[in-house]
């Protein structure tokens, strides 16, 4: 079975289980208990990745279904989010953004351009010079720093350089990351650390592992590389790849259950980013592509005798409920590993 089956049958999970017509939304979880799922919380940055996800699914099969999903949760969020697209938590709308510029490059919608770009100007506004510069978390907290903040934001501004050729969108990029590098990023290992200042005493949240932030910040390196052909950058996501794997896989090769809610879409972002690092590198027979084979090829054993549904270890089926975040983040490895396939880059054994 190839990855784009075993994608699509994922993508028609989430449709079926979670897709909810009247609030032009996703549930956040399946079972939906009283059909109350989504009137307690909105988990903006949830379906920022639902984007994400309707995006590959577009753009591997070219069917009509993702494009009008697409256009109904553009509209859903907007009127859950009070009419406008702009929140409190800087991380939030770098998501977003970045999710509906992919919408935009992938369809040519003009409201998908204008809601990216309106995001970006109010996500610039959390830079200041608290802890020496870098984004701040959320905008009530602004010498709060940290890489979910500010790598994302690299990776946004340098791909609206590739897509418009703004250079005040390269210049900060790079500005960014240099901030994120020098004081978020191991200087011995490349291991990503968590944030900065966040009780104000100043101390870095070394101890916070997460698979998160190695992923964003290898896909700062990808972008920034693609943007400016600076092989450094590659270097640096390549060594975070690797530490990342030394890290955080244990010694199945399989990546770390992060439990259920946020932690859920952790591993989809690192899949994703390390997928990225293989179409950029490109040769197949690469580390990095061993190792979303042996994580992929887990979860779909695990999925697909539970309705291609996917919990929070990718060792195990899922149990009891599963979040819209956990089926996000295994349709990511999905739909990436179905384009690696397509590029040929699993052509080789690994």
């Amino acid at each position: 079975m190839l990855w784009s089956d075993r994608a699509e049958a994922a993508q028609e999970a989430l449709r079926q289980y979670f897709w909810n017509p009247e609030i032009a939304m996703y549930n956040i979880e399946t079972p939906c208990p009283d059909g109350e799922c989504n009137t307690i919380i909105f988990h903006y940055w949830w379906m920022a990745h639902a984007v994400d996800v309707l995006v590959d699914g577009l753009l591997r099969s070219k069917r009509g279904i993702y494009d009008r999903t697409l256009a109904e949760l553009h509209e859903g969020i907007l009127r859950r989010n009070g009419g406008a697209y702009p929140n409190e938590l800087y991380d939030d709308m770098e998501w977003m953004a970045i999710a509906w510029l992919r919408a935009y490059n992938a369809t040519g919608r003009e409201t998908y351009k204008k809601t990216a770009l309106l995001l970006w100007e109010d996500i610039k506004t959390g830079w200041n010079d608290h802890m020496g510069g870098g984004i701040a978390w959320q905008k009530s907290q602004l010498d709060y720093k940290n890489t979910p903040a500010n790598a994302p934001a690299v990776i946004l501004a340098a791909r609206l350089y590739q897509c418009f050729g703004n250079q005040e969108d390269l210049d900060w990029a790079k500005r960014i990351y240099d901030w994120q590098k020098r004081h978020l990023v191991d200087p011995q290992s490349g291991f990503v650390w968590d944030g900065m200042n966040r009780t104000g005493d100043g101390s870095i949240d070394k101890d916070w592992k997460f698979t998160y932030c190695q992923g964003v910040f290898i896909g700062a390196g990808v972008e920034l590389y693609r943007a400016t052909g600076e092989v450094l950058y590659l270097k640096d996501a390549l060594r975070t790849a690797e530490a990342a794997e030394a890290e955080l896989a244990g010694q199945d090769g399989l990546f770390p259950d992060e439990e259920d809610g946020d932690g859920g879409l952790f591993k989809g972002i690192l899949v994703r980013y390390l997928a990225e690092l293989c179409l950029c590198v490109g040769s197949p027979g690469q580390p990095a592509a061993a190792l979303l084979i042996r994580n992929a090829d887990s979860l779909w054993e695990q999925g697909r005798g539970a309705g291609y549904l996917f919990g929070t270890d990718w060792s195990k089926p899922p149990a009891g409920n599963v979040s819209l975040s956990t089926q996000l983040s295994g349709i990511k490895l999905l739909e990436r590993m179905a384009e690696l396939e397509w590029k040929g880059i699993l052509l080789q054994e690994v």
